[in-house]
């Protein structure tokens, strides 16, 4: 079973892990989005082995993960905009897709010529990648097509048997995976809704992008495309008013803002109906509702603005399942 490490303790469990992703190892790492599973994306036998762990199909991309600028550039081509976009919001909760470069192995893209990269900002997997000197590839440390772990006892629940270590980061501040930009086309689509809202990236750029762009399944452009995705044991529904809740519902209820008088089979996202709040907690009461919600869940929908357009893009593939 993968050993738990802890934040505060010294570095030389973080050259642990790192001597683990050198030597062809796969381990758990905390992000401010979710916690990955990350391998050597320059290894592919290391990155098979995340595909092994998670039981993820081969057709679904990784984002690779880097630990500078002279790293992103040995992994991708960059444009001039693309290099704007790269200054503006990295390190952080963005992906850019890349044309890629040869030292990207196959595996890592889906035998596709584009990269998805990102550089983190949780000072912990920085200091890995930059331990282990090479780019990493981390899918969500999670079971393919279950609920993204956003803390390390998550990981441990469900994979801690299948890697070689655990970093334990604390809670992700964000708790949904990062917006994933296509910067290869014009416009630029948005291929996954998150932290960084559209609008945000329309300022940068100075021009709109394709933001519902059409998708193919059968060949995804980057990671969490996938119709049915983040998906909870249980049937998840959807609902905008409490009225539109069958009256015979015997399930548990999650509300966007604490209701005044909230019952027992009522939980919700945010204590005052503020949307970085409720991504924070999502996949964490969702998991825990999960564990016992033997007659289903019902999840009130977010807003289609903002970090809320990720949130609801999360829910809308989880009750895909």
């Amino acid at each position: 079973m993968g050993k738990s490490h802890n934040i505060s303790q010294p570095p030389q469990e973080l050259l642990e892990a790192a001597d683990f992703i050198l030597r062809g190892g796969i381990g758990a790492v905390p992000t401010e989005t979710v916690y990955g599973l990350a391998a050597n994306a320059l290894n592919p036998s290391a990155v098979r082995r995340i595909f092994e762990a998670k039981g993820r199909p081969f057709i679904d991309p990784l984002i690779v993960h880097v630990s500078d600028m002279e790293m992103a550039r040995a992994a991708a081509h960059f444009t001039p905009e693309a290099l704007k976009l790269a200054e503006h919001f990295w390190p952080g909760p963005f992906t850019l897709v890349l044309k890629r470069k040869d030292a990207i192995p196959d595996i890592v893209s889906a035998g596709l010529d584009t990269v998805a990269l990102r550089m983190p900002s949780h000072p912990m997997t920085r200091a890995l990648i930059n331990a282990c000197s090479v780019p990493i590839a981390a899918p969500s440390a999670n079971p393919f097509g279950y609920i993204s772990p956003t803390l390390a006892e998550h990981v441990r629940e469900q994979l801690g048997n299948k890697i070689d270590f655990i970093l334990d980061g604390g809670p992700c501040k964000c708790g949904v995976e990062s917006t994933i930009l296509m910067a290869t086309c014009e416009p630029m689509k948005l291929l996954r809704a998150g932290p960084i809202a559209p609008a945000e990236i329309e300022r940068v750029l100075g021009r709109p992008i394709d933001k519902n762009p059409k998708k193919n399944e059968a060949h995804p452009e980057a990671p969490g495309m996938l119709k049915s995705h983040y998906s909870p044991r249980s049937k998840l529904s959807l609902f905008d008013l409490p009225e539109e809740i069958p009256e015979a519902f015997k399930g548990e209820i999650i509300f966007l803002k604490r209701p005044e008088h909230p019952r027992k089979n009522e939980y919700w996202l945010s204590e005052s109906g503020d949307e970085a709040e409720m991504a924070h907690n999502l996949f964490a009461l969702l998991r825990s509702l999960d564990k016992f919600a033997k007659n289903g869940i019902y999840c009130q929908r977010p807003r289609a603005d903002g970090i809320g357009l990720a949130v609801l893009d999360r829910l809308t593939r989880a009750k895909n399942s």
